[in-house]
């Protein structure tokens, strides 16, 4: 299977289960979720400013250590982004809050 597909059958976070298409349209930005509770996940991050990128994000989950709780995903600062469309990044995994 080539990077392509693998991208193709990734889901995204915040897509229902049951969404007969998961996965990541193929003109939008996403940032893959790296470790945690939801590794492996895409997040839609189209549109954000450079700013909203650099602060990361407080997902609501039930994976966590805190059901109905938020996992928190930051970006490296020493890692480039790629301008585009698909995968431009990669948030890591640094923790729970309730």
């Amino acid at each position: 299977m080539n990077g392509d597909e693998q991208l193709l059958n990734r889901r995204v976070y915040g897509v229902d289960h049951e969404d007969p298409n998961p996965g990541p349209l193929p003109h939008r930005t996403y940032a893959a979720l790296v470790g945690g509770p939801l590794d492996g996940l895409l997040l839609d991050i189209h549109g954000w400013r450079a700013e909203e990128v650099d602060d990361g994000v407080a997902l609501p989950t039930e994976l966590g250590r805190w059901p109905g709780g938020r996992a928190l995903y930051d970006p490296r600062p020493d890692e480039s982004r790629v301008p585009g469309s698909g995968v431009t990044c990669r948030f890591y995994y640094s923790g729970d809050t309730p």
